[in-house]
């Protein structure tokens, strides 16, 4: 049998395993790899997962059992914290750093960096986007395709762009 009939053999029976049992359909890479696994090679806290599909850099500090969803962006240049019990939703972007001023001055400013952080069992949606320097504190449900670049108090409900109380 040549590699390729080969390798197609084995992702239709991984496809077919994971269909039955899960009742869904991923991409190859997605089949793979252990979301978990990831997780704790990146040292996040127990029972955490973080899809294949996701970036990560910097500094990244997450807690105990927190899902990260695909297509996410987790940057830890300028610091990222993210607590315990959080589900991070599909195609969020969490940044510790921005390019504005660098950029507008044509590259005379440097690069702005800030810690952000995101505490313990908190909701954001999907395609949310948060800012550098942003805490997100307990509690808060943050709605799909929010802009967040201010801080909010606990046990929040925001949404819109840019994020404002619900």
């Amino acid at each position: 049998m040549s590699v390729s009939k080969y390798l197609k053999r084995v992702f239709a029976i991984k496809r077919g395993k994971i269909n039955n049992q899960y009742q869904r359909v991923l991409p190859l890479n997605e089949m793979f790899n252990d979301r978990w696994e990831k997780a704790k090679f990146l040292g996040f806290g127990e029972g955490s997962s973080i899809y294949d599909s996701s970036t990560v850099f910097g500094k990244v500090k997450v807690g105990a059992h927190t899902w990260i969803g695909p297509f996410t962006v987790l940057d830890g240049s300028g610091e990222l914290e993210i607590g315990s019990f959080c589900s991070i939703s599909a195609g969020v972007q969490i940044y510790s750093h921005d390019s504005v001023e660098w950029a507008t001055t044509g590259g005379i400013s440097r690069y702005k960096y800030d810690k952000t952080t995101i505490e313990d069992n908190c909701y954001i949606g999907p395609n949310t986007v948060i800012a550098k320097g942003t805490t997100i504190k307990k509690g808060t449900i943050v709605g799909a395709n929010s802009f967040v670049n201010k801080d909010f108090p606990p046990n929040s409900k925001i949404a819109g762009n840019p994020a404002k109380l619900v």
